[in-house]
Formats: structure tokens, sequence, C-alpha cells
């Protein structure tokens, strides 16, 4: 490879950590000299922009240029990246915070018992897991399941973001206080967000108890299938009794 070639893939490189709203990379600054200068790395950019509006966007390219993400220490300590799963054009969102140990091992997103229980929580609003699109906010395992910090989710949130404007869904619903409040920047309680429609980039989200605390709490499963039904109420006008 010759050096033109070394600047250019280096400038791609930089180009694409520009795209993810990453201004920090252990070589960037290296990456910077060897490029010579900024001129190149806004063409690239520029050009890297035109083939990605001239192309279709799909959940696929996106996973392709994230799954080997190292932007936070949890990307050295996980088993497997779990991006999301289900339909890349769904209308309704699930959300949670963070992959735990079965989704780490697998790399799938909620198929632990929470999981199994997500499961049946989507059919009772006539829906099938196949039919909507599940993810957390974190991509990668925090250790011993503790709650994500603010620095990993500034890490890792952009990477949801460009999920949800691929997949353009109707609703959102956020599956917990941790992926609520986060979400929406907000201290309020679980209960006082519960019930509303709240705003996340433009697409409407609801938000109702995780399935793991619905198993710890069987008593809440009462008001979560209130929310339930006021999820499918508010994506196509659907009465569930």
């Amino acid at each position: 490879m010759n050096s033109g070639d070394v600047k250019k893939n280096l400038a791609v490189f930089v180009s694409q950590r520009m795209e993810m709203g990453d201004t920090e990379w252990p070589c960037g600054q290296e990456a910077l000299e060897t490029c010579s200068s900024l001129e190149l790395i806004g063409t690239v950019h520029r050009d890297s922009q035109q083939e990605s509006a001239a192309s279709d966007d799909s959940l696929e390219t996106l996973y392709e240029t994230v799954h080997g993400c190292l932007r936070c220490p949890l990307g050295h300590t996980r088993n497997k990246f779990v991006f999301g799963s289900g339909n890349p054009h769904a209308d309704i969102m699930f959300i949670g915070e963070a992959p735990g140990a079965d989704e780490d091992t697998q790399g799938i997103p909620f198929v632990g018992r929470a999981g199994k229980l997500l499961t049946k929580m989507i059919e009772a609003i006539k829906l099938r897991r196949e039919d909507v699109y599940i993810g957390n906010i974190l991509k990668c395992r925090p250790p011993s399941n503790r709650d994500p910090k603010p620095e990993e989710i500034e890490k890792c949130e952009p990477i949801l973001i460009r999920q949800i404007e691929i997949i353009r869904p109707k609703i959102i619903c956020a599956l917990g206080r941790i992926s609520g409040t986060t979400l929406l920047r907000s201290r309020a309680s679980l209960g006082s967000l519960r019930g509303d429609v709240h705003d996340y980039h433009g697409v409407k989200l609801i938000i109702t108890y995780h399935p793991a605390a619905l198993l710890r709490n069987p008593n809440w499963k009462i008001p979560a299938w209130e929310d339930l039904k006021f999820l499918r109420r508010e994506y196509d006008g659907l009465e569930l009794t």
C-alpha cells in the first residue's frame, strides 16, 4: 500500500468517527498528522456523505461500522456486541438499558427470563417479536449488570440514535426507569413518567416497567398492562381489553 492509500484510509477512519459524533481517538492526532491536512479529511468526509446519501442506509451497514467499537472500557470486557434484533422497518421499538449475561453470551437482546417475558408482553398486544425491533442504549454488558455510566451512555447512544434514524419507528417503548430517564435526560420517577407520550429525537416515546422488574415484582404487571394498552392505542388506535 502506497503512502497515498495510507493517508486516505486514515482519513476515512477519522471521517467515520466524525460521522458517529466522536472527536477523540487513540490515534487521532497521529492520523491527522499523517493525513497532512484537514483538507483531505474534509474531502473524504464529504465524499463519504455523498456516497451514503446515494445508497440505501441499512442496519447491516451500521453494524459493520460499529460492532468492533472500543470507544469505552466496556468494549474490552464484553463477550458479544449486542447490536439489536427484529424488523429493520419496525413501527415499534423496545429499548432497554444494557445487555445482561445471557445477551452478552448470545449477542442478542432480551433472551433470558426477562426476554421471554418481553416476548409475552409483545404478544399480549397482538404483535409478534419479529414485528418489532428490540435493542438497548448500551451495546455491551456492564460488569455485574451495574447501571450504565454517563460516559458509556455518551459513547454508545449515538449508535442507538442512528438505528432509530434508519428504522424510522412510529413509537418507542422505553423499558424501565434507567432507560426512560436516560433517553429523556430526566431525573423524574418512573411513576411520574408513565402514562404520558414523550419525545425522543422526533419519535413518540412511552415508558413502562422493565421485564426484569416485573419478574421481581409481579404486582407491577397490572400497571404494566395498562402501559402496553396505551402503547398499542398510541400506535394505531387499537383498544385492547
